[in-house]
């Protein structure tokens, strides 16, 4: 994870961006924005709270990495860190050319230097592209300094209140960013990406058009892959080739979670030894494993460090329920054992054993 603990703001310039498309226009600021210590402690949080998850991307593009605006654009400023309100310009007008879809919002699209970062134990520099879209609504109370009195010795004192309806911006609210550490120049950069909408216009617009990135291949994208192949061959693929129930297929899917909550590194043949058992179904998961390589463009590699903040994502997605008509789901959590499957003249039905009520 970045570490930003001994890390400063050392320049922020701020733009407004519109939509292309509506022709809303965009506005560039001519000098940089100056901040207080207490604004820049309060801005450094509002940046970087929201990077939480370990899912990291390089800037990428299918003929030339150098064709990349924003990879070009990003070198600029790490070998002139002085340029940053020049190329942030730039920037902005990139970002006003990719917001062509009529329901993208405007906002402040803001470009920050962020010195002596870390990543990965590498002390390093950062810069920090963030765009702010909605804005809240607070009152702020207020009062007349000159209606203000107090009487000698009294703790109490006399004023004029007044109460106004304002807009701002959220601190707690990041609605999309992006991180490019100055790491890995040589296969673009080590970016992490924030977009709290996630709908798919924005994801398409703020990832690929704006940014055009693709994923890096570290321990996150391969426990991420591996995981995902998995589930949907036990869920897709497994009750083609053989006779498995709902349950059989919750008890592949739980023992795969153990496996790699389990163990700091993941090897492809002891996964399939202590997870899937059966050499015929071994010999199935990998023929579907070059499939899934070939249908989506990747590598599974045989062995890499398993990354606990992918296996907490891919875990929420392994949800093992059995779901009986509209009338009841059974989650199985733990020991197939525990779980039976019949038949008798009343219908289908499944006898669950348990210890203890709750």
């Amino acid at each position: 994870m970045p570490v930003f603990e001994s890390s400063s703001i050392t320049s922020v310039a701020v733009h407004r961006v519109g939509n292309k498309e509506t022709s809303e226009g965009y506005i560039l600021s001519d000098k940089l924005v100056k901040l207080s210590e207490s604004l820049q402690d309060l801005m450094a949080t509002f940046f970087i709270s929201p990077f939480k998850v370990e899912e990291y991307y390089h800037f990428c593009d299918d003929a030339d990495l150098q064709l990349n605006e924003m990879f070009h654009m990003a070198c600029d400023i790490f070998d002139d860190p002085d340029s940053i309100l020049d190329v942030s310009k730039q920037m902005a007008v990139h970002l006003y050319n990719a917001s062509t879809h009529p329901n993208i919002k405007s906002g402040d699209f803001f470009v920050v230097y962020f010195s002596e970062c870390q990543f990965n134990g590498e002390v390093t520099n950062a810069i920090g592209v963030f765009k702010s879209e909605n804005k809240t609504q607070f009152i702020k109370v207020l009062h007349d300094d000159e209606e203000w009195s107090r009487e000698s010795g009294s703790e109490s004192a006399s004023a004029v209140f007044r109460m106004e309806i304002d807009k701002g911006i959220d601190v707690n609210k990041l609605d999309k960013g992006a991180l490019i550490f100055n790491t890995e120049r040589d296969k673009g950069f080590v970016v992490s990406v924030v977009d709290a909408t996630n709908r798919s216009i924005d994801a398409a617009y703020w990832k690929d058009n704006f940014l055009h990135i693709i994923q890096r291949q570290d321990e996150y994208y391969n426990t991420h892959q591996v995981m995902q192949a998995y589930k949907k061959f036990v869920t897709d693929e497994l009750p083609q080739q053989y006779e498995v129930s709902k349950a059989d297929q919750a008890d592949l899917l739980n023992r795969s979670v153990s496996f790699f909550k389990q163990n700091d590194s993941f090897d492809m043949d002891d996964f399939a030894r202590d997870v899937i058992g059966q050499p015929e179904v071994i010999d199935s998961f990998k023929q579907y494993r070059e499939q899934y390589e070939q249908e989506n463009d990747v590598q599974l590699p045989d062995t890499f460090g398993i990354s606990d903040g992918a296996v907490k994502k891919q875990a929420r997605a392994y949800r093992s329920v059995i779901k009986l008509d509209k009338n009841f789901h059974i989650y199985v959590h733990g020991d197939r054992k525990l779980i039976e499957q019949g038949e008798d003249e009343k219908g289908k039905f499944y006898k669950v054993y348990y210890t203890e009520e709750s």
